[in-house]
């Protein structure tokens, strides 16, 4: 079938199996010219199929010759309807990784239950033995906690008061103010028991508790903490609470961990292009601008220049890894540079539907975004039939 995207709002309902598979290979090319890292050599991804942890497994695999076991919850293809992306990247890569001789198999389910966190470990027990890397990239909406069987939905909202600012609608490009509700005290903790980290502390009990954890073994999840400009909407908003919960686990992980001498960390990332933060009002302005900056600086990064820099330069650099005065690792130096947010404060003031084609990189953006689903990748013909039934060479079935 011919393939096109099919968008509805910030989301894209179709995906390309070549698309996707063109930037998984370029992901590889890249780490692998980044040359080796002394890395781990046993590695588990949880929320493996796009984004960081997509990134972070095509890292461990290429830059350090990890075997890895990717955890995610993707939709398969049918005849006549696409897989999501997810499906396809990780078909990808677990092709090119087999064929390259890399161990690579994977676990299609969802993370947050007590099932998949068995089949799992009886995964790793089986063909691994011990892993000495757990990634913990879940993003999801919704989680229904295994224990109470109480079923969690996230919110995007301010806390305290109503939000007013501008964003822009990355299709059309016509930049409007947005107005938020106040979320309120269950949808705070709502949002922290969807995004917090309950769930990636229950990974690391269940994980140790099986003895499949090696002697040292690290464990890192990601977090974002970003600008003024988006501060009451993303980190002193619901996001931002549970954020806040996830760094503080760290630190209970960590005390869990000391009889192995193993150690959780948290990275602050970079701003990018994901659907979880397409969704967000004010975000894709800010980040439209700060792609424009950073491009011109010649700092801009994208997911796996992200995880290869973590990596390379923080995780296996030898010692531990250098963290601020909250214990986090942090690869949003560059974003958060002065020179950086001192011009997106003063272009967000001038920012309008107008303006924005010459102060901003919507047309950045908008290419982030369809990459994110396989689309305009270059070097793929988008005209030409193509195979939507594309099977996942390491899953394993429960």
């Amino acid at each position: 079938m011919i393939i096109e995207p099919r968008m509805r709002g910030f989301i894209c309902l179709t995906a390309h199996p070549v698309g996707c598979a063109q930037n998984v290979k370029n992901q590889i090319e890249y780490v692998k010219s980044k040359g080796k890292i002394d890395g781990p050599k046993n590695v588990l991804v949880i929320g493996a199929s796009t984004g960081f942890g997509l990134a972070s497994r095509i890292t461990a695999a290429y830059g350090a010759g990890a075997a890895t076991i990717g955890v995610y919850f993707e939709k398969e293809p049918k005849e006549g309807k696409t897989a999501s992306p997810g499906w396809y990247n990780t078909a990808a890569f677990e092709t090119q990784a087999q064929a390259d001789g890399l161990y690579a198999k994977s676990i299609n389910g969802d993370a947050f239950s007590d099932e998949v966190k068995q089949q799992t470990i009886n995964l790793i027990k089986a063909d691994l033995g011990q892993i000495d890397l757990v990634i913990y990239s879940l993003a999801s909406p919704v989680r229904t906690n295994p224990k109470t069987g109480v079923l969690h939905r996230s919110t995007l909202k301010p806390i305290g008061s109503v939000f007013t600012d501008k964003t822009v609608d990355f299709h059309t490009g016509v930049v409007s103010n947005v107005s938020i509700e106040p979320a309120n005290e269950e949808e705070i903790a709502n949002t922290v028991a969807v995004m917090g980290g309950e769930d990636w502390e229950m990974w690391m009990d269940d994980l140790k508790a099986a003895g499949v954890l090696a002697e040292g073994a690290t464990t890192v999840a990601y977090s974002y903490i970003g600008p003024e400009v988006t501060e009451a909407v993303y980190r002193k908003g619901t996001i931002g609470r549970a954020k806040d919960h996830l760094e503080a686990t760290a630190f209970t992980i960590s005390d869990k961990l000391a009889d192995i001498k193993g150690k959780a960390y948290v990275s602050v990332n970079k701003a990018l292009v994901t659907q979880a933060s397409s969704a967000i009002p004010v975000i894709p302005l800010y980040i439209s601008l700060l792609y424009k900056i950073m491009k011109e600086k010649g700092i801009h990064e994208g997911c796996i220049e992200q995880m290869q820099r973590l990596f390379s330069d923080r995780l296996y650099k030898g010692g531990n890894p250098p963290v601020d005065d909250k214990g986090r690792i942090r690869v949003d130096d560059w974003e958060m540079r002065e020179d950086v947010q001192s011009q997106i404060k003063e272009l967000w003031k001038d920012a309008t539907e107008e303006t924005l084609p010459k102060i901003g990189d919507l047309a950045g953006y908008k290419h982030d975004f369809l990459n994110l689903f396989g689309f305009d990748v270059a070097g793929v013909d988008y005209q030409a039939d193509v195979n939507e039934m594309v099977e996942m060479p390491g899953l394993q079935q429960a």
